[in-house]
């Protein structure tokens, strides 16, 4: 199935246009920390500067499956 990972804040949202194919729910999620986990590397700051944001992996149909809040911790 084809997943699409938008970061969505109350006021701005960066949508993924191109999204991935997976295998399941669990692979997306797999895929969705993976790309946290990315973005915490790229900035030391991220927690101050992904404050207030999350991940949505929705569907095709723009459904959201999963949200991952960007200021918790990953597991």
């Amino acid at each position: 199935m084809r997943c699409y990972f938008h970061l969505v804040s109350c006021h701005d949202v960066i949508l993924d246009d191109a999204g991935i194919e997976v295998a399941d729910l669990e692979s997306a999620e797999a895929q969705a920390r993976k790309a946290i986990q990315e973005l915490r590397q790229e900035d030391e700051e991220t927690d101050e500067t992904w404050a207030g944001w999350q991940l949505n992996v929705t569907d095709i149909f723009g459904r959201v499956l999963l949200s991952i809040s960007l200021g918790t911790p990953l597991q």
